[in-house]
């Protein structure tokens, strides 16, 4: 359980962070900016949430949870042997994927296809989460950097790419299942 007594610590003055392994680390390295990317994401998903039914705010209220997962999971760099660890470090599984698939399936099976690419917006909630898509598709691709210089667990990444599909999707359902879509129009403005 996490305690927090005193909010400011004073440790962090001169440009460092502490990792979930206690490691310090600068404030501006790749894992930071990786998983400062993730909380960025979390809160404009509390934004999101505002405008939710009580249905969408269950749904979006566990991404959030799994957001605090992830974040979790990267502030603390991935070991060959996380078992030698002091305790369990939180890492993402593949099963939290696979709820995200299934849940994109569930949604996508009302929606007609698309014949043009969408423009972010329509109702409050699905311009919320298309900017929650825009913010996750840039946690990935920092998560995907951070991976080619230190250990980042796979599924990390995954729940990522998929978080952004969900949220693609769940806007199209936020925009009366599709059909209060605004959609591109090539060269509209010649």
């Amino acid at each position: 359980m996490v305690v927090l007594n005193k909010i400011y610590t004073k440790t962090g003055d001169h440009g460092e962070t502490a990792l979930g392994n206690g490691a310090r680390i600068a404030k501006h390295s790749m894992r930071v900016t990786a998983y400062g990317t993730v909380d960025e994401l979390n809160a404009a998903l509390g934004l999101a949430r505002l405008q939710a039914d009580a249905s969408d705010a269950e749904a979006l209220s566990r991404i959030q949870n799994d957001l605090f997962d992830l974040g979790a999971d990267l502030c603390r760099p991935e070991m060959e042997r996380d078992a030698e660890a002091e305790y369990t470090p939180l890492r993402i599984s593949d099963k939290q994927v696979a709820r995200l698939e299934d849940e994109i399936d569930a949604m996508n099976k009302e929606l007609e296809p698309l014949r043009s690419f969408i423009l972010p917006g329509g109702s409050a909630l699905a311009a919320h989460l298309h900017h929650c898509r825009t913010v996750a598709r840039r946690a990935e691709r920092l998560s995907v950097e951070l991976a080619t210089t230190e250990g980042v667990n796979p599924a990390a990444v995954k729940y990522l790419n998929r978080l952004s599909d969900w949220f693609f999707v769940a806007a199209r359902m936020a925009n009366d299942a599709g059909r209060s879509d605004i959609l591109w129009v090539p060269g509209a403005n010649r």
